[in-house]
């Protein structure tokens, strides 16, 4: 009787190999991560928070809007990521490439779950900083607040509960209103209609 050995993947070309297990995998400074799929409450707020984005950005015309799984690729590092929603403008539409982003979005979203809270406040907001990402969301779902951290010409970070402003580098393209995302009443709506 033989014994199959089975090893953890520890390289992206692992990772490719593997059959489609549901899960979202990354892989930053060399070390891989998993994220099991998100609960519904998470799906939601992506979901909401997509459809104010395409109508203020993509629909008017400003570039294009993914959302995971799509992998995003930072050349020259071997970083590879899978954010809840990405944007890239048509000034940066080059890094659009067939089968992932090949370099940094105009814009990353991360919605905050138990799993990849430590994640996306740490290691990625690092990545994010050094490899040219301009703005990127952390979505609190627990706190209702979403941290919006710039890395442009105009570095910072603010904090925003009631109204999002959508920015495209110095422009404002629009507002999001967060009670509406982060409504736990349209969640029972959407339950059960």
């Amino acid at each position: 009787m033989s014994t199959m050995q089975t090893t953890a993947p520890t390289t992206w070309e692992d990772v490719l190999r593997m059959p489609d297990d549901g899960n979202r995998y990354e892989f930053i400074e060399g070390r891989l991560y998993m994220t099991p799929a998100p609960v519904l409450r998470h799906q939601r707020i992506s979901k909401r928070l997509e459809m104010a984005l395409m109508s203020i950005l993509e629909d008017a015309g400003h570039g294009e809007l993914f959302r995971a799984p799509c992998l995003v690729e930072f050349p020259g590092t071997g970083d590879r990521v899978q954010p809840d929603i990405l944007f890239v403008s048509n000034e940066r539409r080059g890094i659009i490439g067939e089968k992932s982003v090949q370099g940094p979005p105009d814009l990353v979203v991360e919605i905050l779950s138990p799993s990849t809270a430590h994640r996306d406040r740490g290691v990625k907001l690092d990545l994010y900083a050094r490899c040219g990402v301009r703005e990127y969301w952390i979505v609190d779902p627990e706190e209702d607040v979403v941290d919006v951290w710039r890395f442009g010409r105009t570095r910072g970070r603010e904090r925003f509960t009631g109204e999002l402003p959508v920015r495209l580098g110095n422009e404002r393209m629009g507002v999001i209103n967060l009670a509406e995302v982060f409504s736990r009443h349209l969640d029972v709506w959407e339950e059960s209609g």
